[in-house]
């Protein structure tokens, strides 16, 4: 029933939303140049890696030493208006559709974090990652680690159509508010790096 919904509602809302799809495409290829998609690998069901695809809301920027420049120096005025939106986002759609994503899930993060994961956190890689979810909708980037990744398991465990329903009127609104874009002190989130140590 998930996956039928998936489809059927991706589907609907490429089709309404393509003139807007292609009208931000011409607004980000005008601002940021050539691509105007994001692509990355990023982990799936059962970690699995798949291509995760978004607009671009960053400039290609580097050091002298050929180093990317940390988000703060990359990050463009539009491309946080366009993160604020989270118009960004609905290339993601496509990867619901082809059955990479679901509407609901476990955002996907970043490859590099999967040997970071203790046992309990590991299981939001059980259901398919979502382009929206539970610790979207109870904090975004506005939380800790610890705190999305209790959120991402609570979601694996107690999963149900309701419930995605219920997150996916959630997002909207919290959308419609702009709530949560960033982490305190940063201008996305911080990096992830693993359980503290005594």
């Amino acid at each position: 029933m998930k996956r039928l919904f998936d489809i059927v509602i991706s589907l609907i809302a490429i089709i309404l939303l393509l003139p807007l799809l292609l009208g931000i495409s011409l607004v980000v290829f005008f601002h940021l140049g050539s691509p105007f998609l994001f692509k990355q690998q990023r982990p799936g069901l059962g970690g699995k890696p798949f291509t995760m695809i978004k607009f671009r809301s960053m400039k290609d920027a580097f050091d002298q030493k050929g180093n990317q420049l940390p988000d703060s120096d990359r990050l463009t005025k539009f491309g946080m208006k366009l993160r604020s939106t989270s118009l960004d986002e609905l290339p993601g759609l496509i990867s619901v559709l082809k059955g990479d994503m679901s509407l609901v899930g476990p955002r996907p993060l970043l490859m590099e974090y999967l040997p970071l994961y203790n046992d309990r956190q590991a299981i939001r890689h059980n259901v398919r990652p979502g382009i929206t979810g539970w610790a979207q909708v109870n904090g975004r980037n506005a939380i800790s680690w610890e705190q999305k990744f209790e959120y991402d398991a609570w979601y694996v465990e107690n999963q149900s159509f309701a419930l995605d329903v219920k997150i996916l009127i959630l997002t909207v609104i919290k959308v419609l508010r702009k709530d949560d874009i960033s982490a305190e002190g940063h201008v996305t989130v911080e990096p992830f790096k693993g359980e503290p140590h005594e």
